[in-house]
């Protein structure tokens, strides 16, 4: 699929999913606590989306080469497991775990008219990382430089940029605080499917890639580890886990550029 450039009209609907979005995941952080299963915080995440009028955007989302689809609303990403983790009953959140919630929504969940127009459901995506309860200092360090680094990768977006200015950014600050960078796996355009072009990995060099153009809609995502950078897939056919156990951290937005810079949506 080629680059797409969004209209006014569906930056607006993306912007109004995306707020959305956000207040569920506020609520799906304030629900993760220690003892709590992930499967629970898969299931309030999909009530809740639901109630807002959305649909899961993960839930059913096959990639190429999967052997099957995915079967939870949003992942949950325990310590070494730096993406894509499936919810369980029987995965239960302990004190001092480093989790990763990602989640997806199309918003609405259906087609309506606006206006004598058809609006057509569009997708958001973000993520974060928590500690639950008291976790080591390490741990903090590096969920607090992985969210740093997604703010200094979205001060980079504006018409004229390049996906390697972003990378690049992302990557010199990560660095700089000694922590791996995930180089298999990328942000990515967002709105009319879930994963669109271009890719927008976490590394890169200044001035090359993709040119970001007034209209494009995008997802940042750096994902970090204190340890080596390199990924696993483990078993069940989803989740990525650090080569070497270390700890990994995620965090993503959703965003449109601007005629003037860039706008976050899923705040």
């Amino acid at each position: 699929m080629a680059v797409t450039i969004k209209t006014k009209e569906e930056i607006n609907i993306i912007r109004d999913g995306g707020k959305r979005l956000a207040d569920i995941l506020d609520q799906v952080v304030m629900a993760a606590h220690v003892g709590v299963a992930t499967l629970a915080l898969d299931k309030l995440a999909e009530d809740l989306i639901l109630q807002s009028g959305g649909k899961p955007s993960f839930k059913g989302y096959r990639i190429k080469g999967a052997s099957a689809v995915y079967p939870g609303t949003i992942c949950v990403s325990i310590n070494e497991e730096v993406v894509h983790g499936i919810p369980r009953k029987d995965r239960i959140l302990r004190q001092g775990d480093v989790v990763g919630l990602d989640i997806g929504m199309w918003w609405p969940s259906f087609a309506k008219a606006s206006e004598g127009k058809p609006i057509k459901p569009l997708c958001t995506d973000m993520a974060v990382t928590i500690g639950v309860g008291e976790i080591s200092s390490e741990a903090q360090r590096l969920i607090d430089a992985t969210k740093e680094s997604l703010d200094i990768g979205i001060a980079e977006v504006k018409p004229g940029a390049t996906v390697g200015d972003v990378g690049y950014a992302i990557e010199t600050f990560l660095k700089r605080n000694h922590l791996g960078i995930i180089r298999d796996l990328a942000g990515h355009g967002v709105g009319y499917e879930l994963h669109e072009e271009p890719l927008i990995p976490n590394y890169g060099h200044a001035g090359k890639g993709v040119e970001l153009k007034e209209g494009m809609v995008i997802a940042i995502e750096p994902m970090a580890t204190l340890g080596d950078w390199r990924v696993i897939l483990a078993n069940d056919g989803w989740t990525f886990k650090t080569v070497d156990n270390s700890l990994g951290a995620h965090f993503e937005h959703t965003m449109a550029v601007t005629k003037d810079g860039v706008e976050v949506l899923t705040i």
